[in-house]
């Protein structure tokens, strides 16, 4: 694979910036651009053109490759949607083994996912008509009958939901085959309606919130007590409990839930087992220290404020804590690199950058790139860190304080301004004659030159660089949106390129460092 990397990284390009550039193989621009789509918009590239590429490169790819992909990106990278397309593209170019019902096996980790699948299937094959369905592929029907069998009914339950394809309506397609009579009757439920209800926090506050009450501090008192018995019953789950941290502040619940609140965000075994991405934990701190209410001004929720008179805002301290905790224990397991290794931190805080990483997010991507950031520094003992914009320059942070710091470079990105001179990262370091054994940067890749001076670029400079002052050294891209390009030639002069939001973009290190590409832990997924 490394060969065939090389081979088609001769062509060179221009950015988005109008900057000199190269490109990528497929597979590599597949990977890159599949990590880091949350299919929006982004800055340079609209959704459906982005889909188009992916279309095209699906089909200039192995049908192999992209079917680990697919897997990749659901397992490890902890993405929903863009499997479900790498799917419904695969099954309509693939057929003739199991290849398909294999990966679409693997992608399924959600019982709503089996039908987030034939909705996507539909649309991507253009589907009209009241048998919109018909003629679906056998291999991608193989693989959902499969993945029927997994689930029980707690999970079909929670996610019974009212959409265009209802699990009833997935159930007669797919005809998945019972494995004993328990599941039969289980199947039974799904045909006739009779899934039980499963108890989960938004069944019980929305139920909560179809009573009357006499009064808004009766409806608040309700609130208050169902929090508590949430809580209690360890049936709100950690993205759950991540996203309603204030909502659980400002219903006023006790201090012994708090504890028990702050505790299970800590835990290490519960940290594990959620997958969030670094930046969720970093969404949810901005949320306690600057809240921001956009519901009605009469609304229940501020009228419970009023009442508990911010009480419970003196807990706000032990909430980021265990916050700080959470994200320290995520990072525990990331190989960093020791005293002896010197380390260097970029990352792009351009206007560029300055996206929403969804349309509902209120994370931008260069947010995903200051944790991503953090989180690596946080396990480095000889590192420095910085940001650069029209301008390059270090700040000095602290290794255990990960969303503080995030939070202090958020405060200070105006200081650089909003160019993309990634160049002036390697110029320092020349001019300074400051040996660094890795240097990194969290970027879109769309670096120029924005200073007069066009014969500067961070390709030339690094070559100088390596000449002159520190032939061993490696420099990795962290692509966080795929657009395609690279402003360096990649596996060529020890220069390497990482994609994904993910935390586990840390784990293809070991590969690279052993001669190998970010493709590695693709093709290592087993089918």
């Amino acid at each position: 694979m490394k060969f065939n990397l090389l081979s088609k990284l001769k062509t060179q390009t221009v950015n988005y910036a109008g900057a000199k550039a190269f490109t990528l193989s497929p597979e590599m621009e597949l990977y890159t651009a599949v990590v880091t789509w949350s299919l929006n918009d982004s800055f340079y590239e609209k959704d459906e053109v982005r889909l188009a590429r992916l279309q095209k490169l699906i089909t200039a790819c192995d049908p192999l490759f992209v079917g680990k992909l697919a897997v990749y990106a659901r397992t490890k990278m902890y993405m929903r949607s863009v499997p479900l397309v790498l799917v419904a593209e695969l099954a309509k170019l693939h057929s003739g083994d199991d290849l398909v019902a294999r990966v679409t096996d693997g992608v399924i980790g959600r019982a709503d996912e089996i039908t987030e699948l034939l909705a996507c299937y539909e649309l991507l094959n253009k589907r009209k008509g009241t048998k919109k369905l018909n003629r679906l592929s056998k291999q991608l029907q193989k693989g959902l009958s499969t993945a029927f069998n997994r689930f029980d009914e707690y999970q079909f339950g929670k996610y019974n939901r009212d959409g265009a394809i209802k699990l009833r309506d997935a159930l007669f397609l797919v005809h998945p085959k019972a494995k004993d009579e328990l599941q039969q009757v289980l199947f039974n439920k799904i045909v006739n309606g009779d899934l039980q209800t499963p108890y989960t926090w938004e069944t019980e506050l929305s139920a909560l919130g179809q009573l009357n009450f006499d009064s808004d501090e009766a409806k608040a008192e309700a609130f208050r007590a169902k929090w508590e018995e949430l809580i209690d019953s360890g049936k709100l789950g950690y993205m759950a409990l991540l996203r309603n941290l204030r909502n659980i502040q400002e219903a006023g619940v006790s201090y012994t839930h708090f504890e028990k609140v702050c505790a299970r965000l800590a835990n290490a075994d519960k940290v594990a087992k959620a997958k969030q991405f670094p930046f969720r934990y970093l969404a949810a701190y901005r949320e306690l220290i600057n809240p921001v209410t956009t519901v009605p001004a009469q609304s229940v929720v501020k009228k419970l404020t009023a009442l508990m008179q911010g009480q419970n805002k003196g807990y706000t301290g032990q909430l980021l804590d265990a916050l700080e905790k959470a994200v320290q224990t995520s990072a525990a397991n990331i190989k960093g690199f020791d005293g002896e290794t010197r380390v260097l931190l970029a990352c792009d805080v351009s206007g560029s950058m300055q996206v929403p990483v969804s349309a509902k997010s209120k994370i931008l991507l260069y947010d995903v790139g200051l944790m991503l950031a953090m989180l690596l520094q946080s396990r480095c003992k000889n590192v420095e860190v910085g940001m650069f914009g029209d301008k390059w320059k270090t700040i000095a942070v602290p290794r255990n304080n990960i969303l503080g710091n995030v939070q202090e470079f958020y405060r200070r990105e105006g200081e650089v301004g909003y160019a993309t001179n990634g160049y002036l990262v390697i110029k320092d370091i020349l001019q300074r004659k400051v040996q660094m054994d890795k240097i990194m940067l969290f970027t879109d890749c769309q670096l120029w030159n924005s200073h007069t001076n066009s014969a500067l670029d961070i390709q030339t400079l690094w070559l100088r660089y390596k000449a002159e002052v520190t032939p061993n050294a490696k420099l990795y891209l962290f692509d966080l949106k795929g657009y395609g390009q690279t402003p360096l030639q990649v596996l060529r002069n020890d220069v390497y390129l990482v994609a994904g939001w993910s935390d586990k973009v840390f784990e293809v290190l070991a590969a690279l460092e052993n001669g190998g590409s970010a493709l590695d832990a693709i093709n290592n997924i087993e089918l």
